[in-house]
Formats: structure tokens, C-alpha cells, sequence
């Protein structure tokens, strides 16, 4: 799947995916998640409790935006929360609507979203449930100009707090990444 891939992410940076599709930037961010294994070679996170796994610290956004249609707009977001052991109150959930301008459909059912809202629903439990790592797979896409803006802040708002950020996509995040790897670069496609 891969050959010759090292890279190296610190506190407060991130790293971003190019190439085209199928070389596997969404099979990268799957592994690092957890969710596949790697053959050989290894994944270190330095100056973390170890007894926690890189998918234990991290959230992780695909292509599925993980939304359950018949709840609300709010009570997806509690579901969230509590999934990931927080509990919130319902100020809390609404100022997460509104870091992606959904406090007005707070009431409505997931079902009933446009696509653009629907991937604003999940990337607004980013900041919700406090996670120091961000694998966001093409975190964009379904996304307005204004939401795009809204998605660059939040990614901001991140690494300035001290996270780690790592995301693959096709199209400007409107960030300036100092870290990018071109899996393309790497001669292999994936399988």
C-alpha cells in the first residue's frame, strides 16, 4: 500500500494529504485512526500517555459524516458528547451550532439537512468533546465558500490551542500548511 512514507507532525502543526485519488490518503488516515493495521514499520506519538492509542486521542471525519437522521440537529450532537464520555449542557450544544451557523436548525432532524449542512453537523463535534488530534478526510467537501471559512477557523482555533491536524484533501483549506505529503509522489497506488 505504502513504501518509503515517514512524516513527522508536532504539537500546535499540521500535515496535509495531496495526491490524487487512490493513492491512499484515506486508507493513511484509517490506519493512524486505528481502523487498519499496518505490515511494518511503526506510528509514535511522543509525550502522550501510552496507554492510550493515536484513535483513543483523535476524532476522526470521513467520508460518512456519522449523523443519525431521525435525531435533531441538538441531539446529535449530545449523542456525540456522551459517546465520547462528556456530558453537555444545552448552552454548550448551542454554541457549538453556532461555531457553523446551524443554531437555527437545532430542532430539525439530520434527515432533512442539505449535504452542506449535514458535514457542518459533524464538524461541529470537532471542539465540542476535546480531542488533540484532528484526521479529517476531506473535510470540505459538501462545503460553501462561508462554511469553508468556518471549517479553516475551526482548524485554526486548534493547532493555536495546541492539536494536531492532519487532513487530505483535493481543494485550498484556506490554511497554509508547512507540512504536506504527496502520496502520489510515492509511485504506488492503493489497494
Amino acid at each position: 500500500m505504502f513504501s518509503g512514507l515517514s512524516f513527522t507532525v508536532a504539537q500546535g502543526e499540521g500535515l496535509l494529504l495531496e495526491g490524487p485519488n487512490g493513492t491512499g490518503k484515506t486508507s493513511l488516515l484509517r490506519i493512524l485512526a486505528g481502523f487498519g493495521a499496518i505490515e511494518q514499520g511503526a506510528l509514535e506519538l511522543k509525550g502522550a500517555d501510552e496507554e492510550l492509542t493515536i484513535g483513543q486521542r483523535a476524532h476522526y471525519l470521513g467520508h460518512q459524516n456519522a449523523l443519525k437522521l431521525a435525531l435533531s440537529v441538538e441531539e446529535n450532537l449530545t449523542f456525540w458528547a456522551n459517546f465520547m464520555g462528556q456530558s453537555v449542557s444545552s448552552s454548550t450544544i448551542a454554541d457549538h451550532l453556532g461555531a457553523f451557523n446551524l443554531e437555527s436548525l437545532s430542532s430539525y432532524s439530520a434527515g432533512l439537512l442539505s449535504a452542506g449542512q449535514k458535514r457542518r453537523l459533524a464538524l461541529s463535534r470537532l471542539e465540542l468533546v476535546s480531542r488533540p488530534i484532528w484526521l479529517l478526510d476531506e473535510p470540505s467537501v459538501g462545503l460553501d465558500t462561508a462554511s469553508c471559512a468556518l471549517l479553516a477557523d475551526a482548524m485554526s482555533r486548534h493547532m493555536a490551542a495546541g492539536g494536531l491536524l492532519i487532513a487530505s484533501t483535493h481543494t485550498d483549506l484556506g490554511l497554509t500548511f508547512k507540512n504536506k505529503v504527496n502520496l502520489g509522489d510515492l509511485g504506488g497506488r492503493a489497494t
